[in-house]
């Protein structure tokens, strides 16, 4: 059956090849841009996100979360160029010493505005980041970049088919959207969950970091929308990449950038390059179906963890992949690039053991864990049980850690490895 193809008033060939006026730099100046056709256009063209979905459940709130987190990302890799090229003060410590940047604050008021504008003023959304730091009258420096921030990005929200305000907005309104972040979710109702930029500290760095955005709807994950600008888009590339060290960032547009995204119950997920300023889209667009690796023995089995011991107990993680039998070095990798890199088949398992008085959030793992298990992952806590995202803000009931890997047969093995270490550790 072929997918319908609906555009009140507009011709297509017009929409694949319309200019968009954009300011820049305080003038507007013309482009041609990978063109997303505008939501207030009517456009319903099923194949632009899918291309065989069957059921229209959740596609214009997918569509809007896509178009949104690849805005975000063009936020982040402005921002993240200028913040290591001139190392300006754009970093802040919180209370809980880590850190947070012009880019966190930026990405959680563009995507709570346009999310608001898009959706409706009355959606929850359940956030990271909070303006405490931000409205002292120390930060107004701060601020004022941020605000800065906001305004060029949601200038160019038509590139992305959405529309953006009529108005630049005030301090005080960029405020406000950051502050309308501070839902804490639950098991009724539809929820909006947002980590502006997961990973920080390798956003810092010009290392991997991501940008994760999923959608609630009574306890269960819907929608999930990873934006990964540092992410190698050949294959293989995260690997090497992050063998040889590099500083992702200073990469050329085309070599690193993608956005991956899917829909409870459609069992694929998508991988689509990121919009650069210059380039131009033959429609359909280029995005890509990606899939978890077939690789069910350990001996072969590529294992991701975070960089950084404070965030995850090495020394446990490495009898399980002992006692599992995993050969390999750990691909240590920032944010929830972790999950990205299994669903796309990088790598076949994630595992991660915080200290027993932390606790984890649900923006660490919304988006990440729906793409696993759309693209044909299994994801559990480290004793085998489903995530439950529908507790408040936090993953209540974890059983030790979370175990996130390409197959049945991998995740057997490593629930009984986990079960072997912790007797073994407890003795």
């Amino acid at each position: 059956m072929k997918h319908s193809l609906y555009i009140s008033g507009l011709n297509w060939h017009k929409i694949r090849e319309k200019t968009c006026q954009i300011p820049q730099f305080g003038h507007p100046k013309s482009h041609t841009h990978h063109f997303f056709p505008p939501i207030q256009d009517r456009v319903f063209i099923k194949h632009i996100l899918h291309p065989k979905m069957e059921n229209d459940e959740f596609l214009k709130e997918l569509n809007v979360a896509v178009r949104v987190v690849h805005m975000a990302c063009s936020l982040c890799e402005k921002v993240q160029k200028q913040l290591i090229s001139t190392n300006s003060d754009q970093v802040r410590s919180k209370d809980d010493h880590s850190l947070v940047t012009v880019a966190d604050w930026s990405v959680q008021a563009t995507v709570s505005w346009m999310l608001s504008k898009a959706i409706g003023s009355h959606i929850s959304i359940v956030a990271e980041e909070d303006t405490k730091s931000l409205s002292r009258p120390e930060s107004s420096s701060l601020l004022a970049r941020v605000v800065d921030v906001v305004n060029e990005c949601l200038g160019e929200a038509t590139r992305f088919g959405l529309q953006g305000p009529d108005n630049v907005l005030s301090a005080s309104q960029v405020l406000d959207a950051i502050s309308r972040c501070s839902s804490i979710g639950g098991h009724t109702g539809r929820h909006w969950v947002l980590d502006p930029v997961d990973g920080t500290l390798g956003f810092v760095r010009g290392d991997q970091y991501a940008i994760a955005l999923a959608m609630i709807d009574g306890g269960d994950v819907k929608i999930g929308v990873l934006g990964c600008p540092n992410y190698p888009v050949k294959d293989d590339g995260l690997k090497k990449y992050s063998q040889q060290n590099l500083i992702l960032s200073n990469k050329p547009s085309g070599e690193v950038g993608c956005v991956m995204y899917t829909r409870k119950g459609s069992r694929k997920a998508w991988m689509q390059p990121l919009i650069h300023r210059d380039e131009t889209l033959e429609w359909p667009n280029s995005a890509k179906l990606i899939r978890v690796s077939s690789i069910s023995n350990p001996a072969l089995a590529t294992f991701c963890e975070p960089v950084e011991k404070s965030n995850s107990d090495h020394l446990f993680a490495a009898g399980v992949a002992c006692n599992v039998g995993l050969r390999k070095k750990p691909l240590r990798v920032y944010s929830m690039v972790k999950y990205a890199a299994i669903a796309r088949g990088e790598a076949e398992i994630y595992m991660r053991f915080a200290s027993s008085t932390y606790k984890e959030k649900i923006w660490d793992h919304a988006a990440g864990v729906l793409l696993v298990q759309e693209a044909g992952g299994v994801v559990t806590d480290a004793g085998g049980h489903p995530l439950d995202f529908s507790k408040g803000i936090y993953l209540e009931g974890l059983d030790r850690g979370i175990i996130a890997c390409s197959g049945h047969q991998l995740h057997e093995k490593l629930i009984g490895a986990v079960y072997a270490s912790w007797e073994s550790s407890n003795l």
